[in-house]
């Protein structure tokens, strides 16, 4: 099911991208990591790395083309994203167009890259999260971008179902990540970031917030062919987040 599959992921050095990475590597699939950081690559490993800034079509277009030297493709993750905190008053015109070119631009071009090389169909994955449904305050760069790619994996699915490609979105709610810890970090005052990430973890039905792993579990799944019949769909992996009213009995 995963052995001998080739993947591509990208911004697969940390958070739910690495632990994506690991998972497929672990099942014998053969990955390229396109980041702009090398990952710590263990010798006889499964993964390549190709250096990519997901803004740079020839960057995006050059990790493909490592990944896809010798073998068609079969898989693409892209979990590369940063965050960002402000309203459309507080938010630069610079910052929500940055925002806007890692987290969807970056998504587009390396669907755009990476389709015409998977000869065989195949299956991408994109990491979107629960703030295209629902947001917190000062969210609007991340939350726009993330609505678009829940768009974004619905207009692929249907262009290239004929071309046996299926494409879905996994929705986390809070995970144990770089990125989330620097925002802990950042809006923590007098609390500790553990303490912060608790408090985090408690508006969650389970209690806590997610391991990069677990959302990593539903991204296999879903590339995987036991998926082989879900296209054009998203997946939330939020701990029951968005199943919850704000209501307390």
């Amino acid at each position: 099911m995963y052995s001998g599959k080739n993947a591509i992921v990208f911004g697969g050095t940390s958070g739910i991208g690495l632990a994506t990475v690991e998972l497929l590597c672990r099942r014998g699939a053969r990955v390229t990591v396109a980041d702009t950081k090398e990952p710590a690559i263990p010798s006889g490993s499964s993964i390549q790395w190709s250096r990519c800034d997901v803004r740079s079509p020839r960057q995006v277009e050059e990790a493909v083309a490592v990944a896809t030297q010798d073998i068609p493709l079969d898989w693409l993750v892209y979990s590369a994203g940063i965050q960002s905190y402000g309203s459309v008053v507080d938010t630069s015109i610079e910052e929500f167009d940055l925002v806007q070119e890692i987290n969807v631009r970056g998504a587009f071009l390396a669907a755009r890259s990476s389709i015409p090389k998977m000869r065989n169909g195949g299956a991408i994955v994109l990491v979107s999260s629960v703030q295209a449904l629902a947001c917190q305050n000062g969210v609007a760069a991340y939350a726009t971008s993330k609505g678009a790619l829940e768009t974004l994996t619905r207009a692929m699915a249907v262009d290239h179902a004929r071309e046996k490609i299926r494409v879905n979105a996994v929705l986390p709610g809070t995970v144990d990540t770089p990125m989330v810890r620097s925002s802990a970090d950042q809006f923590r005052g007098e609390d500790s970031l553990e303490q912060v990430l608790e408090q985090w973890g408690a508006s969650h039905p389970l209690g806590r917030i997610a391991q990069p792993g677990e959302v990593a579990n539903v991204v296999a799944f879903l590339l995987s062919d036991e998926a082989s019949f879900l296209t054009g769909a998203s997946y939330r992996v939020d701990g029951g987040l968005l199943a919850q009213l704000p209501v307390r009995l």
